[in-house]
């Protein structure tokens, strides 16, 4: 989630994020035994997830000279700039209410009603609560307690649809 990136992280990721024309979704430093990961999720202002390898490159290339110079992350590590992609992290407040009336993952985390994990369809997100439709049960989960949220895509022929010319068809 956005709001629990490490403040020293997201001082230095955020202003180079902006400065390549992209916003900041996610942050997430996953340490193991071997090289860590940092995973760092970037999308357009507009939050339509077309960002083109290239500019995940781009970011990526200064990211890590930054990070290295700063000596921010003390132990061996792997970055990984991404787009969004299909199953689109939910991570801040206005990523909650552009998903509205969507499918969704969503993990808590303290239990809600007996529950962590819930599987359906957004109902309606006020800026502080998220109300989960599964299985025909709705739930209110406070968006202070999502530890991690998820969009769930669902294919339909239109995906697949193809022009004559073989090319894919334009979203």
């Amino acid at each position: 989630m956005y709001r629990d990136i490490p403040e020293e992280l997201r001082t230095l990721i955020e202003p180079i994020v902006r400065d390549h024309g992209l916003e900041l979704m996610d942050a997430d430093l996953v340490r193991g035994r071997g090289p860590w990961q940092l995973r760092v999720v970037v999308d357009t202002p507009s939050g339509d997830g077309r960002v083109s390898v290239e500019q995940c490159a781009q970011v990526s290339r200064e990211l890590g000279t930054a990070l290295d110079a700063g000596d921010v992350i003390d132990h061996r590590y792997l970055l990984e700039v991404s787009s969004p992609g299909l199953d689109r992290p939910l991570s801040r407040e206005r990523d909650f209410a552009a998903a509205d009336g969507c499918d969704v993952k969503i993990e808590t985390r303290v239990p809600v009603d007996g529950r962590r994990r819930f599987h359906g369809r957004l109902v309606d997100f006020d800026g502080e609560t998220a109300r989960v439709s599964v299985d025909g049960r709705e739930y209110a989960i406070p968006f202070a307690q999502v530890v991690k949220a998820n969009l769930i895509y669902r294919f339909s022929r239109a995906d697949f649809a193809a022009r004559r010319d073989g090319s894919p068809e334009p979203k």
